[in-house]
């Protein structure tokens, strides 16, 4: 399971920062929001420091964000996948989308399921990469230290509360905040 081996990762990754931040970076790469939810949760157990965490679950995230970009450029660059849009198409997505990018990136990082398609639209379109670069920093700036700290406040309840049996309330936690995530993103897309 995706959220026991990223603990175990960051634990055997020991008093480690280089290590710690290596597999917090790859846990945001699998699931995020459960990486800043198991990394938060070890932040209050004493196994990692925040300025390990914090930092690391941000690059990780933005990394991730450029990936997304850097598909949908890549795609662009395939000419059959090229052909799939006509020029007429591809110029009014690019001329709307070229003023409304930093918005659009925002906006798309609190809209589960929005992403994919949004960032890597955003590199089909090539839009401005620095505005993009921009946004997506502060859109997780925003997202992930609110998720963070309501892990943190988790992570201090299950350990008050439930001492020895905090790792079945941490992966509990993590896998509500991964499904109501898909959840919405479901209705939203059943909705549309």
């Amino acid at each position: 399971m995706v959220f026991l081996s990223v603990s175990a990762l960051l634990k055997s990754a020991g008093a480690s920062p280089l290590a710690q931040a290596a597999t917090i970076i790859v846990g945001t790469f699998i699931l995020e929001d459960a990486a800043t939810v198991l990394t938060a949760i070890e932040v209050q157990s004493g196994v990692v420091r925040v300025g390990v965490a914090l930092p690391s679950l941000y690059s990780g995230i933005v990394l991730g964000d450029l990936g997304l970009y850097g598909l949908g450029r890549l795609a662009a660059a395939v000419p059959r996948i090229n052909r799939m849009v006509s020029a007429e198409r591809h110029s009014r997505g690019r001329e709307w989308l070229s003023g409304k990018v930093f918005r659009v990136v925002m906006i798309s990082r609190f809209i589960p399921g929005a992403r994919l398609p949004t960032y890597t639209a955003c590199g089909f379109l090539k839009a401005n990469l620095w505005r993009f670069v921009l946004a997506a920093v502060v859109a997780t700036s925003i997202w992930t230290s609110l998720l963070f700290l309501v892990s943190l406040r988790v992570g201090e309840f299950l350990m008050q509360h439930f001492g020895a049996w905090r790792w079945v309330g941490a992966i509990g936690f993590a896998i509500v905040v991964v499904l109501a995530g898909r959840i919405i993103a479901k209705v939203r897309e059943t909705s549309s």
